[in-house]
């Protein structure tokens, strides 16, 4: 399928956007006229994990509401230098279960690269705020030693991009890349996890599209959306060109207290997701990272809105409520956790 021609809105230079975005908590506050009370905490969190947000993302907040759920999702706030028991800097064990840098072998039959430390927005609930990139040359230039590892390992049949975000890499960079991972016979299925599409929708050029396209393997983009009101026109537009290429589209979310924590909120992020040829995959339970209790939901609670939705919506628009656990096989599904 050929892709169609980027509108006017989309042909601009998304590496200029991603060097514009906010950085300093002051120009946020300011842009969305909210009060300078919240400054002193902003730029304490941020020292410690900065701001960082697109100003087309901006644009889609509401002007003077503190608590819009896409500003939450951004904002820093004074609750992120608080020390909570449970919460740690590698909740997931990426750590653990990486073979060699940047490479990480968690699941039976596939592994996840860390294409790169660099990404599009710094969510302030992100598992991987403490994840020491350096240390893992996940920005390096050469992935020859995860290449190698892949093509010995006959039993990997599935190769998942991430960072940061894999669409932060440059077209050529990323074209590149998965050519290799092409030419490796027993590759069956490439999966790309990037909030890049919904937080900067001018990175869907016809670049992209094209090598999208002509990938040879079965291609599958994981979006990051938690709130309808992220998939303004634009990020629409980049779905529906995404999905035009034959690529699987799926969204994972993360529940959030404060951004998507009430059913009508988690009813339009599933339609709004459906409309724009995206099926709804993955609820996450919060990752318990240090600096983002703030957001943790109860287990309880989040069991009650996945049946409201099954009550509300047919089941391909319900996403499938889950938790990861150190060392666990796979994602657990939260109605099976013993914890519940």
């Amino acid at each position: 399928m050929i892709p169609h021609p980027a509108p006017a809105c989309q042909t601009s230079d998304w590496r200029k956007a991603l060097s514009q975005a906010i950085r300093d908590p002051a120009e946020l506050l300011d842009r969305l006229a909210l009060p300078r009370e919240l400054l002193p905490a902003a730029q304490r969190a941020a020292a410690h994990f900065p701001l960082r947000v697109p100003r087309g993302y901006v644009a889609r907040m509401e002007t003077g509401n503190p608590t819009d759920p896409l500003l939450r999702q951004v904002l820093p706030l004074g609750e992120e230098l608080l020390i909570t028991d449970d919460y740690s800097h590698d909740p997931v064990g990426d750590q653990a279960a990486m073979p060699l840098p940047g490479l990480l072998h968690k699941y039976r039959g596939r592994v996840l690269l860390i294409t790169t430390a660099a990404c599009g927005v710094h969510c302030r609930y992100c598992f991987r705020r403490h994840f020491p990139y350096t240390e893992a040359k996940a920005a390096s230039n050469d992935w020859q030693a995860a290449l190698d590892y892949i093509a010995k390992d006959n039993s990997i049949d599935e190769v998942i991009l991430s960072g940061g975000d894999p669409l932060s890499l440059s077209d050529d960079r990323l074209a590149s890349l998965v050519a290799q991972l092409e030419a490796i016979p027993h590759i069956k299925r490439l999966r790309l996890h990037t909030r890049l599409v919904i937080v900067l929708p001018e990175r869907v050029n016809s670049t992209l599209l094209s090598w999208l396209a002509d990938c040879r393997l079965p291609t599958v983009i994981v979006v990051h959306a938690n709130h309808a009101n992220e998939i303004d026109t634009e990020a629409a537009i980049a779905l529906r060109r995404l999905a035009s290429t034959d690529t699987l589209l799926l969204n994972q979310a993360v529940l959030l207290r404060g951004v998507n924590d009430e059913i009508a909120a988690l009813v339009a992020l599933s339609e709004r997701l459906f409309e724009n040829r995206v099926l709804p995959y993955y609820l996450h339970q919060l990752d318990r990272v240090q600096g983002a209790q703030h957001f943790e939901v109860s287990d309880g609670r989040a069991v009650d809105l996945i049946n409201q939705l099954r009550d509300r919506l047919p089941g391909f628009l319900v996403p499938r409520l889950v938790r990861e656990r150190t060392g666990a096989a796979s994602k657990i599904p939260i109605e099976s956790y013993t914890g519940l």
